[in-house]
């Protein structure tokens, strides 16, 4: 059973909206204008597409491909996922990094899941299956391919305030998308709490390992909406505010919606 049901509900809204934008920006320029912006947005995602098949190539000398030959322990995790979230076929790799990150790409499939390798060194099962689980949900979803082509719309040449808001409109679009993940993270590994300290972990970084230095990340997380600055550099990002992740998964999974969507999810595992 296939469900992407956990899609944050304003998502398509503000996709919906990105678009209507960038489509009344090109209505509104000469037609030489709209011929160049067609070219730019197929060249953009051209490009996207070589710089793609360039990075995977880079991994594939840089990063280990998770197989049940070179990280066993990881290849349950990894199908435990993908059960769940039916996001089609994936590659997974463990680059080397004390960073703690992982991110998604790819226009064809498969697609492919980088996973940092202090991740590992940070992060219990279910909290790994969480960051996992975010990332299959950008997959499943459509993020990894959406991301280029949205992208590529709203980097059309056009007047300074046009392309400030075509900007702004993808911004935003983007940040929803992370709701989005958050949830299907949340989905795989079917922990709220394991959610959440993932979240922290990810923010504090490798170098917080105690329960104290862990409590007082979590205050300055907590601490993020309540500025101006705050606020303003939230808008500009791709990401919102931890805070309010934390606030939505803990909404989010406190939800009739949710509870049975765990229940479809959890047949997937029979």
């Amino acid at each position: 059973m296939k469900t992407t049901a956990y899609r944050y509900a304003n998502e398509h809204f503000i996709l919906a909206i990105t678009i209507f934008l960038v489509l009344l920006v090109i209505a509104l320029t000469a037609t030489a204008t709209l011929c160049a912006s067609v070219i730019f947005i197929i060249g953009f995602v051209v490009l996207s597409y070589s710089m793609s098949q360039a990075r995977h190539k880079d991994l594939i000398r840089q990063a280990r491909r998770v197989t049940p030959e070179n990280i066993p322990e990881m290849v349950e995790l990894i199908q435990e996922g993908i059960r769940r979230l039916q996001p089609g076929q994936i590659e997974v790799f463990v680059a080397p990094s004390r960073a703690l990150n992982a991110y998604t790409f790819g226009l064809s499939s498969p697609k492919v899941v980088v996973l940092y390798s202090a991740l590992f060194q940070v992060m219990d099962k279910d909290e790994l299956l969480y960051v996992l689980g975010h990332e299959l949900g950008h997959v499943a979803l459509g993020h990894t391919w959406l991301n280029s082509l949205v992208g590529g719309m709203a980097g059309i040449p056009s007047p300074g305030a046009a392309y400030a808001l075509l900007n702004l409109a993808f911004l935003w679009w983007n940040r929803a998308c992370e709701y989005s993940a958050d949830r299907a993270g949340l989905l795989a590994c079917g922990r709220l709490d394991k959610s959440v300290s993932a979240l922290v972990k990810l923010a504090a970084g490798p170098e917080a390992d105690t329960r104290a230095e862990l409590e007082a990340v979590y205050r300055q997380i907590d601490a993020e909406d309540d500025t101006i600055l705050g606020s303003l550099g939230e808008a500009l990002g791709t990401h919102p505010m931890l805070i309010r992740r934390i606030t939505e998964l803990r909404r989010y999974a406190g939800s009739e919606a949710y509870r049975r969507l765990q229940q479809r999810v959890e047949q997937n595992r029979l």
